[in-house]
Formats: structure tokens, C-alpha cells, sequence
């Protein structure tokens, strides 16, 4: 890897717990597993359910950001994601849904302003770009 500049790690290790597979990052212990109907113990949440999570939390925080800054009054921020394969879709193309709930005194321009800094959450613009996933054996 060359000297670019790391934003995010972690690491998964796997010890024949079927699928279970204990994850760290930035300190935190977390486990992934399959659901029963993929042959897991639902031990934690599927790996696809990570990337719906990094994909809400980052709405949620960049528009906690946001409103913070502005001095809006926002008592909540809920963010869902779901993820759904291109092969279940007629476009063919892998999505991402998000819906957004901002609960606070905000007016029709404000929502609309929150809306477009939640697409353009670091997140969201990482996962509009090709990606390559280097691997190697070590």
C-alpha cells in the first residue's frame, strides 16, 4: 500500500465459529454473522447490514454536523438504509434506499438544504465511485 492516507480500518477474524466472525475497529469489538436462512447463528449483524449501517450513520452524523453549525433546531435525526442487489431490480444496478427523519422546528427550506447534505454525506459520494478492493496473502 502506498503512503496514501488511511480513513478508515479494520480487521475480522474468523476461528470456525460457522459464519460468526469478530470484528475490530477504532477499538470497538463487533461481531458479523449470517442469518439462519444462510446457514449463520445470527450472532450479529450480516456484512451487507455494516454497510447500510456506515451508510445511516454517515447521513446522520454529516447532518447532525450540518444543523449544529447552522444553530437549527433539530431534536432527532433518523436515518434507514436498506440495500438491495442489481440482480432484484429491473435496473440491474446495486441500491442503496435511504429515507431521512429530522424531527425539530425547521422550515421547508431547511428540510430541503438537509436533504441535499445528506446525499453528499462521505459515505454516500464513496459509494456513488468505482471502488477497487486490492487483496493479498499474508
Amino acid at each position: 500500500m502506498s503512503e496514501a492516507k488511511i480513513i478508515g480500518s479494520a480487521t475480522a477474524s474468523n476461528k470456525g465459529g460457522i459464519y460468526e466472525t469478530n470484528l475490530l475497529a477504532g477499538g470497538v469489538q463487533l461481531i458479523a454473522d449470517e442469518p439462519k436462512e444462510m446457514g449463520g447463528n445470527e450472532m450479529g449483524p450480516a456484512p451487507a447490514d455494516y454497510l447500510c449501517m456506515a451508510l445511516a450513520s454517515c447521513k446522520a452524523i454529516t447532518i447532525r454536523m450540518y444543523v449544529n453549525r447552522k444553530g437549527w433546531n433539530v431534536d432527532t435525526i433518523n436515518v434507514k438504509a436498506n440495500f438491495v442487489k442489481g440482480d432484484d431490480l429491473p435496473s440491474g444496478t446495486n441500491t442503496f434506499f435511504c429515507e431521512v427523519q429530522v424531527e425539530g422546528e425547521l422550515t421547508e427550506e431547511q428540510r430541503q438544504r438537509i436533504m441535499h447534505v445528506a446525499k453528499i454525506c462521505p459515505v454516500d459520494r464513496l459509494l456513488q465511485k468505482q471502488s477497487d478492493v486490492e487483496t493479498v496473502m499474508k
